[in-house]
């Protein structure tokens, strides 16, 4: 696995563009590896992230927008 800079130094945060709640509860993204996604709670920003594989996120996000997700 490629080594990436710790998660929760990441500076290059974005919220999810499915973000609808006022309050922040929603996903954050970092766009900062090359090869790994890591998505945050934006409730807890100095939390933990989980980190995906590029191609694991990427294929996540086209089965959101195509409503394949049971």
């Amino acid at each position: 696995m490629t080594s990436i800079p710790d998660a929760t130094t990441l500076t290059l945060w974005r919220m999810s563009s499915y973000c609808e709640n006022a309050d922040g509860a929603c996903l954050e993204v970092s766009d900062g590896s090359t090869d790994d996604t890591p998505v945050r709670d934006s409730k807890n920003p100095h939390g933990p992230a989980v980190i995906f594989p590029n191609t694991t996120w990427s294929a996540f996000v086209a089965a959101v927008k195509e409503n394949r997700l049971p």
